[in-house]
C-alpha cells in the first residue's frame, strides 16, 4: 500500500547584533535581542500556532490515520521556551495523539558533520535527550541540518544507533531512480534511507500561492491525484518542508491550512495512508544502496553544499570557526557553550553567500538586503572574539588547574 511520510522542520535563526572590529575581545555578548523575540513570536503566531493546531485536528479528525513527524533544532527549542511556550503546549498536545514522531538533528543546526565527527556526535545526542526528556520517546530517525548528507555521514549516524535517516532526492545522484522507495547508506545497511520528493515538497512550500504557477490553484484532490498516478511499485512518498512554509513562505490567505486538511479524506479515497519515519524503515525493506560520495542538501538549485561553502568568505568563516572545535570539546564553561551553538548555525554562513537564489533570505539582522561583505566581516569577527575567549579559557585552566587538569587541556 502506498504510504505518505510528511515531514517538518522547525528551527529558527538566531539574530546577530552589528559587530565590528573594535568589538573584538571586549564585547562577548552576540545577539539582538529584541530581534530574536519580535521575529519568533511573529513566526509563531503567524505559522507554528495555527499550523500545529491544524495538525491535531487532522489527526482527530481521521481517527489517527494520519501522522507526521517533526523535528526541532535544539536553538530552537531554547527561543521557544523562552519566548513563545504556547508552541511548547501545542507540540506536547500533538505528542499525546501518538501520531507524531520526533526526530534526532543537531542540536545548533550546524554544520559539524562536514567539519569535525566528535562535535557532531555530541550535539546530535545532547538534542536526542532532549526530546526523550520533552516527549518520552528517545528518536530512532535522523535527519541533518537542511538534509545534508554523504556516505560518511551516514556512517557515523548509523553508529550512534539510528536505524533511519532522512535526506534529498537529489537528481544528481539518483539519476534515473526514483526517491520513492527506501534506501539504504552504502557504508552501512542497517541506515536506511528515506529521500525527500523535491517536487511535491516545493509544490507546498514554494509555489502554493503563486499565481503565476502553471497548477496554481492546487487543490488537495489534484495533488492526491499526482500521488497516486505514480508506479504502483513506488510505495513511499516523502513530503519535507520547514513548518514556517505554512504561514510565512505561503500565507495563510492563501487557504494553505484549509489545503492542509483535505489531504487526509483525499488520501483515504485513493487508499494512501499516512506514516512516520519510523514504521516505513521498520516496515519496509531498501532496495540498493545509495552512494553519496559528496555532500548534498535541500538548498537550492544545485542541492549542494554551496550556498555555505561556495565562496572564499564563507570558507575562511567556516574554517576559523570549527578550528576551535576541540577545545570548545572539553570547554566547561556554559556560556561558551551556548555561544558555539549559536554562532555554529548554518544560517549564520548561508547570509556570506553571493550565490543568484531565487529564494529570499533574511541576514539574521532583519535586513535582507544587507550585503554579503558585511556579514563576512561580522561573521569574521565573532569567529576571532570567541577564539580569544577560548584561548582565555585554556590559559585560566593551565594557570589554576591540577596537573592532571591541565596534561588534559593540553592534549
Amino acid at each position: 500500500m502506498r504510504t505518505i511520510c510528511l515531514y517538518f522542520e522547525i528551527h529558527q535563526i538566531i539574530h546577530l547584533k552589528r559587530y565590528r572590529f573594535f568589538d573584538i575581545g571586549t564585547n562577548h555578548y552576540y545577539y539582538d535581542d529584541y530581534a530574536n523575540e519580535t521575529s519568533i513570536n511573529e513566526v509563531a503566531e503567524r505559522s507554528y500556532i495555527p499550523a500545529l493546531n491544524t495538525l491535531i485536528e487532522m489527526v482527530k479528525n481521521s481517527d489517527g490515520a494520519f501522522k507526521v513527524a517533526l523535528s526541532i533544532s535544539g536553538v530552537a527549542l531554547e527561543q521557544l521556551e523562552i519566548h513563545a511556550p504556547a508552541v511548547i503546549d501545542l507540540l506536547h498536545q500533538l505528542n499525546d495523539t501518538g501520531c507524531c514522531e520526533f526526530l534526532a538533528e543537531p542540536y545548533s543546526h550546524g554544520l559539524s558533520s562536514l567539519a569535525n565527527e566528535d562535535c557532531f556526535k555530541e550535539e546530535v545526542m545532547r538534542q536526542s535527550a532532549k526530546m526523550k526528556q520533552m516527549f518520552g520517546k528517545a528518536p530512532k530517525v535522523f535527519r541533518n541540518s537542511s538534509l545534508i548528507y554523504n556516505d560518511e555521514i551516514g556512517a557515523v549516524v548509523a553508529s550512534m544507533g539510528f536505524k533511519g535517516m532522512l535526506t534529498e532526492g537529489a537528481k544528481h545522484v539518483l539519476g534515473w531512480k526514483s526517491p520513492h522507495y527506501v534506501y539504504h547508506c552504502n557504508m552501512n545497511p542497517n541506515l536506511k534511507l528515506l529521500l525527500r520528493d523535491f517536487k511535491l515538497s516545493d509544490d507546498i512550500s514554494l509555489r502554493f500561492s503563486n499565481s503565476e504557477w502553471s497548477e496554481y490553484p492546487l487543490f488537495a484532490d489534484k495533488y492526491i491525484s499526482w500521488i497516486d498516478a505514480f508506479p504502483q511499485e513506488e510505495q513511499v512518498i516523502n513530503i519535507f518542508m520547514e513548518l514556517c512554509s505554512l504561514g510565512m513562505s505561503q500565507p495563510l490567505s492563501s487557504n494553505i491550512l484549509e489545503f492542509l486538511k483535505a489531504l487526509p479524506a483525499c488520501a483515504k479515497e485513493k487508499g494512501i495512508t499516512f506514516s512516520t519515519p519510523t514504521e516505513i524503515v521498520t516496515k519496509l525493506k531498501s532496495v540498493s544502496q545509495l552512494d553519496v560520495p559528496y555532500p548534498m542538501s535541500w538548498v537550492d538549485e544545485e542541492r549542494d553544499t554551496s550556498c555555505w561553502l561556495g565562496n572564499v568568505m564563507q570558507r575562511e568563516a567556516f574554517n576559523k570557526l570549527y578550528s576551535v572545535a576541540e577545545r570548545v570539546h572539553i570547554c566547561d564553561d556554559r556560556r561558551i557553550k551556548q555561544d558555539w551553538d549559536y554562532l555554529q548555525a548554518s544560517n549564520n554562513f548561508r547570509f556570506m553567500t553571493t550565490k543568484n537564489s531565487g529564494v529570499g533570505l533574511n541576514d539574521g539582522l532583519g535586513n535582507p538586503s544587507s550585503s554579503e561583505i558585511w556579514n563576512t566581516n561580522k561573521s569574521l569577527c565573532f569567529s576571532s572574539t570567541f577564539a580569544s575567549r577560548i584561548m582565555a579559557w585554556l590559559i585560566h585552566c593551565i594557570t589554576v588547574c591540577p596537573l592532571t587538569s591541565r596534561i588534559t587541556v593540553l592534549r
